[in-house]
């Protein structure tokens, strides 16, 4: 059943908010051990959260557009009085005193959350293999990532734990995972859902974004979290136009760019380029006006990004010193370490090989003499991505391209070459340096038989149009693979 479908049977009476959460809390208990999407699983707040929304099902108020549809939040959102690691072990401990603006209006819609997600630590990496509690495996096959950083969450709705989950894309950390674990998966316009409570990888990046099953319960999700936020000085001012507004108008008509230098990137396999090519044509059949298009500077997306979010990060993982909360080594036992011993063994014990390298990569295109050459230039890098797609959307109104290079790879595969694993990124980094929204449809499959997806992208504040492109594209796809079975029968 769809997230909305569910919504709507408990919001009627038809089902209870209880009754579909143990479905999934036994879907969980069932493959979580083969999975591992979850860092927690949060067995009795979702139980007392979905008899809330019976209760009020009974006492005839309405719940709210999500009512008992269960959701798995990523472990960088913070939840008031649960554990929010990042994947980290800097965080050992710590539990927020707050909740994130979009775990309240989750709440506020009568969502019942399962779980927080595993990641890559502080969502740097693309396979969540760099989580300090282990690596998530994708449904599909439990030998093969699920991308990240968001892994776990796309693996909790392809494996069917949650109806819906929340990520964050900083690079494409929602977008690829959704590819490879043949989900949905969206990035909203930077501003457009608050970040408050986001725990902060690359703050002129971040943006949290739905995982779900439908282009129609990705829109039901973001709908629900999006909108102007006091809390968050870089959130929107005014209410955007709801991204479900035009889910079945077609594209009879519709302007849709092929972007040829995505579609050509480095590394990307013959089998995507042919899923991509397939798209175009289908909704090119579905009367849309389809061609190739070029945003030139998007080859460079890589190399700008690979200094300005290290440069962020090397900034925001500042505070994390052992001194204020999470980790805290001491230093020697004999006591002879001073306060910069102990910052010294906090980060190096509580940061992992990922997380170092990249605060060391800001740290050095941030130093003096180098910030104008490495970190000013890629700035530079960035307003060209943003001028050449403004030129491209005055000829289209939605593009198209992969969503990552390849299907999903080996667990493994690409852990020693840091180069190689960066490249996963390369066609889901330009939306976030120009700030723009895309979403990853499910599109067929490739030659192993793993999932696919493509890309629509499109200018800021564009979430209606991209999501009725998306909607289109989702109708003509071919079956993206045979379900997902696992542990007995938790299945999508």
């Amino acid at each position: 059943m769809t997230a909305a479908g569910i919504a709507a049977a408990v919001r009627s009476g038809q089902r209870t908010a209880r009754s579909v959460l143990e479905e999934h809390l036994g879907r969980i208990a069932a493959a979580e051990a083969d999975v591992h999407a979850f860092n927690l699983v949060l067995h009795e707040s979702a139980r007392a959260a979905a008899d809330a929304v019976d209760a009020a099902v009974a006492a005839g108020r309405d719940p709210g557009v999500l009512a008992g549809v269960p959701v798995a939040l990523k472990d960088n959102l913070c939840t008031r009085g649960v554990p929010t690691t990042c994947s980290s072990r800097i965080l050992d401990g710590w539990t927020p005193p707050y909740d994130a603006t979009v775990v309240r209006r989750l709440a506020a819609e009568g969502a019942v959350v399962v779980g927080k997600t595993n990641l890559d630590e502080f969502a740097m990496g693309s396979s969540t293999e760099n989580s300090a509690f282990g690596a998530t495996r994708n449904p599909h096959d439990l030998g093969r990532v699920p991308g990240g950083s968001s892994g776990g969450s796309a693996a909790a709705v392809a494996a069917g734990f949650a109806a819906l989950a929340l990520g964050s894309d900083t690079g494409g950390s929602i977008r690829q995972p959704a590819a490879l674990c043949g989900v949905v998966g969206a990035k909203p316009t930077y501003g457009l859902v608050s970040r408050y409570g986001l725990i902060a990888f690359a703050s002129s990046l971040d943006q949290i974004g739905p995982f779900a099953g439908s282009v129609a319960d990705a829109a039901l999700l973001l709908d629900a979290i999006s909108g102007p936020d006091p809390l968050d000085s870089t959130s929107l001012r005014d209410a955007p136009p709801p991204a479900s507004a035009r889910l079945g108008a077609g594209v009879d008509g519709l302007r849709v760019g092929v972007v040829a230098e995505l579609a050509a990137a480095e590394g990307i396999s013959a089998d995507v380029v042919a899923r991509t090519r397939e798209a175009a044509d289908a909704l090119a059949a579905a009367g849309a006006k389809v061609d190739e298009v070029s945003v030139p500077a998007a080859v460079y997306g890589l190399s700008a990004y690979y200094l300005i979010a290290p440069a962020e990060a090397s900034s925001n993982l500042a505070r994390y010193d052992g001194v204020r909360y999470g980790l805290r080594e001491r230093g020697d036992p004999g006591g002879a370490g001073d306060i910069t011993d102990m910052y010294l063994k906090t980060r190096s014990r509580g940061f992992g090989a990922e997380v170092k390298r990249r605060i060391m990569l800001g740290t050095y295109a941030l130093s003096a003499g180098y910030y104008d050459a490495y970190y000013g230039k890629a700035q530079r890098v960035r307003t060209l991505i943003i001028r050449d797609f403004a030129a491209a959307y005055e000829r289209f109104d939605v593009l198209l391209a992969p969503t990552a290079p390849s299907t999903a790879f080996a667990l493994g595969e690409k852990t020693a070459d840091p180069i190689t694993m960066y490249l996963n990124d390369v066609c889901t980094i330009p939306s976030n340096l120009a700030g723009h929204p895309a979403i990853s449809v499910p599109f067929g499959c490739g030659d192993d038989g793993l999932p696919v997806g493509v890309q629509v992208l499109a200018p800021a504040l564009g979430e209606t149009v991209m999501f009725q492109a998306a909607a289109a594209l989702e109708a003509a796809a071919p079956p993206a693979h045979v379900p997902v079975t696992l542990g007995g029968g938790a299945s999508q």
